[in-house]
């Protein structure tokens, strides 16, 4: 029968003690290579969404410039289509050409400011964070920190 705390002055010897700087430094091999592969996938997921935006940001521009033309054509078509109803007016045709080209250009300009406000709200609350990769991040600082 073994006597109080004979359990706790006994040495461990044998291999078990050897291996502990072995295992010790593999934990802290194992530990950078886990926040290695943790970077690398940051990196991916934000050159991903970098590439994404600027795929997205060239055709959108292409598709700017179409719908450019095709308003600028709309509007000087709408000027003129206004001028004409305005031809029984004691107006000049000068007069009436400004007149209806002032009137559509202020149309645009209270759309236009409108919906750059509502848009502007918008990208405000989007976030350009890779949230993946940061609650990754967050979880393993969480488990090393329980761990060690």
């Amino acid at each position: 029968m073994a006597t109080p705390g004979t359990a706790m002055n006994k040495r461990v010897e044998g291999p078990e003690v050897e291996n502990l700087p072995v295992l010790l430094t593999r934990l802290g091999d194992d530990v950078m290579q886990l926040f290695d592969t943790k970077v690398s996938l940051l990196k991916v997921e934000v050159q991903e969404e970098v590439n994404a935006f600027l795929r997205a940001g060239i055709v959108i521009a292409m598709a700017a410039m179409v719908a450019l033309i095709g308003f600028a054509l709309a509007s000087v078509a709408l000027a003129f289509g206004i001028s004409t109803q305005l031809a029984n007016t004691n107006l000049t045709t000068p007069a009436r050409y400004g007149l209806s080209f002032v009137s559509v250009g202020l149309v645009y300009l209270i759309g236009g400011t409108i919906t750059a406000l509502v848009m502007k709200g918008r990208l405000s609350r989007q976030s350009l964070l890779p949230n993946r990769s940061v609650n990754e991040l967050r979880k393993d600082k969480e488990w090393l920190k329980k761990e060690l």
